[in-house]
């Protein structure tokens, strides 16, 4: 874990701007910072000498907001991240909209130039921008712009509300070059009690809304839940899984959602969720409850569900709240709802039924029994056994960070969590992804964990990426190498965009434009001192197993093309072109 060097003897009694930003940071709760400094964030950098603040060094801004997407999926709070203006702040907006999209708490602090020139006029500051916060209005929830420096305290503390407070999501502050760099000393008194600005509110469902909600689900008799990524950030996988036993439901998870039940529960349908059969299974129900779930493209197998019965949707966001499917809507925090509605249900009698459970079992095991003889009918065996062979192969507890590949995507049906959160990019679909937000997660870990000696016991985390999103992250070498995380980087390198070259093979005979030329990235991550290995399908299992057993950072690279499993919904599609 890297903090930055004491303040110089001389320095002890220096305050500025910068301070008084960091100061209400730790104050509001933060233990530590990702970002990367540039001319106008400099304020702010200097106040980390005298911070007691973790800070993790980033190389490119995109990546920086990645890894505070890995550091708040850890420590379970808001993650700070230090942006300087113009080009380094605009540079993380994919990262920013991945966050958005999946309901990850960021709290973007962007340098800005100074106060005299903000307004939208000409002045030709470096890095001027006419509007830099317009930039970022379609993305983040929340976006103020300090013009003095008292205002910093309340500013920070309505946005680390704001990006805590279901749904929860990302959020940028502005403050001024001027205002970090001027003296603090007479202006703000030190800041060490947190704003009662900041406390977030509980998202509490209507009561009348939870009882027709409940009489909805009192009377059905073949009950599903499709369970989504907001049971997992509302920490509603207990009341999730309570109320699924109560009504004898089977539980399909989404992508995000699939540590909300545990994969060998009798009532978990899995995550095959880009099969035809799933989609059947949840259009089958007399009353399917939704939660945590907008139901969008890949969720609604690319907007082919359309459900026969009665719909209840628990949702955190209200702009998801029917937007794909219409039917009984529950605006809340998906564990206080689910709770709500549990009691409901008892209050009314409405208990397991063992010949309801047994039917819903048998369906359950025939779904899952359709679905892999299909998959394992397609002549896939290295896919499968690769995806099986590193489950097998890593502990119940190593955190995997997936980029968007084809191993990930195998993953998104295939991958057993055990537990913990499944964590990927298919919030937003940009490259990249993995091994900053594996770094993220590392340092945070290492955080929670303490300095020092905890470094050896700290258990490694491992990111998975294809070739063409390695090159993204590729800058972020130096930064596992300066801080020593603990990180297994496996890439699988098929030469190009694998994704994007099987697509364009199916649907126009030929792909263009995706073959890459690479780096040899067993000698450019030994160039950083990282140790690196080639390995085999057969063997990647236990080489990655081993990596991340040694602990440190570590570069595994996988030569192997893989393929995608057949989509099921195209006669659908076709069917609705025709």
């Amino acid at each position: 874990m890297t903090r930055e060097p004491t303040a110089p003897a001389g320095d002890s009694g220096r305050r500025i701007g910068g301070d008084v930003v960091l100061e209400t940071l730790a104050a509001l709760g933060a233990r530590a910072v990702v970002g990367l400094p540039g001319q106008h964030a400099l304020g702010l950098f200097d106040a980390l000498r005298r911070s007691e603040l973790a800070y993790l060094s980033a190389r490119v801004e995109n990546n920086a907001g990645f890894m505070a997407d890995g550091l708040a999926r850890v420590t379970g709070s808001v993650a700070p991240l230090l942006l300087s203006t113009g080009p380094g702040a605009l540079t993380s907006l994919a990262a920013l909209q991945e966050a958005a999209a999946s309901s990850i708490p960021v709290l973007a602090i962007s340098a800005q130039i100074p106060v005299a020139g903000l307004g939208g006029g000409r002045h030709g500051y470096l890095h001027e921008l006419p509007q830099q916060s317009d930039s970022f209005r379609g993305i983040v929830k929340h976006v103020v712009t300090v013009r003095a420096m008292s205002q910093i305290p309340t500013a920070l503390a309505e946005a680390w509300r704001t990006a805590d407070t279901a749904p929860r999501g990302p959020v940028l502050v502005e403050v001024p070059q001027d205002i970090l760099l001027a003296p603090a000393q007479g202006l703000v008194p030190e800041v060490v009690a947190v704003p009662a600005v900041a406390q977030a509110a509980p998202l509490v469902p209507l009561p009348e809304v939870i009882d027709l909600a409940a009489a909805a689900l009192a009377s059905a008799e073949r009950p599903v839940i499709f369970a989504g990524g907001g049971v997992v950030r509302a920490g509603a996988e207990g009341a999730l899984v309570a109320l699924a036993e109560r009504l004898d439901a089977p539980v399909v998870t989404t992508i995000g959602g699939k540590s909300a039940i545990g994969w060998e529960h009798p009532l978990s349908a899995r995550s095959w969720i880009e099969d035809i059969a799933t989609t059947e299974f949840l259009e089958d129900a007399d009353v399917l409850l939704i939660v945590g779930s907008g139901v969008g493209e890949l969720s609604s197998n690319y907007h082919t569900f359309a459900p026969r019965g009665r719909v209840v949707q628990i949702e955190a966001d209200l702009g998801k709240l029917g937007s794909n499917h219409a039917g009984i809507g529950v605006h809340g925090d998906a564990r206080i709802a689910l709770t709500d509605i549990d009691s409901a249900l008892s209050a009314v009698g409405r208990v397991s039924d063992s010949a309801r459970r047994a039917d819903a079992e048998a369906r359950v095991a025939a779904l899952l029994e359709r679905v892999l003889d299909r998959v394992e009918g397609q002549g896939l065996e290295a896919e499968l056994g690769l995806i099986r062979g590193l489950r097998e192969a890593l502990p119940a507890t190593t955190p995997v960070y997936w980029d968007m590949t084809i191993l990930a995507y195998w993953a998104w049906s295939a991958w057993d969590p055990r537990g913990l959160e499944f964590a990927s990019a298919q919030g937003a679909g940009g490259l990249g992804y993995g091994f900053p937000a594996a770094l993220g997660a590392a340092f945070g870990r290492e955080v929670l964990a303490g300095a020092g000696s905890a470094r050896s016991q700290s258990p490694s985390v491992l990111a998975v990426s294809g070739d063409g999103g390695a090159l993204y992250g590729i800058a972020e070498l130096a930064v596992a190498a300066q801080h020593q995380l603990p990180v297994v980087w496996l890439i699988v390198d098929d030469g190009g965009y694998g994704v994007l070259r099987e697509y364009m093979e199916g649907a126009f005979g030929a792909a263009t434009a995706t073959e890459l030329a690479r780096p040899d990235y067993v000698a450019l991550a030994e160039s950083f001192g990282i140790p690196a290995e080639r390995t085999t399908l057969d063997d990647a299992p236990a080489v990655v197993a081993r990596a991340l057993a040694a602990g440190g950072p570590r570069v595994v690279v996988l030569p192997a093309v893989l393929e995608l499993f057949a989509p099921t919904h195209l006669d659908r599609l076709t069917g609705a072109d025709s």
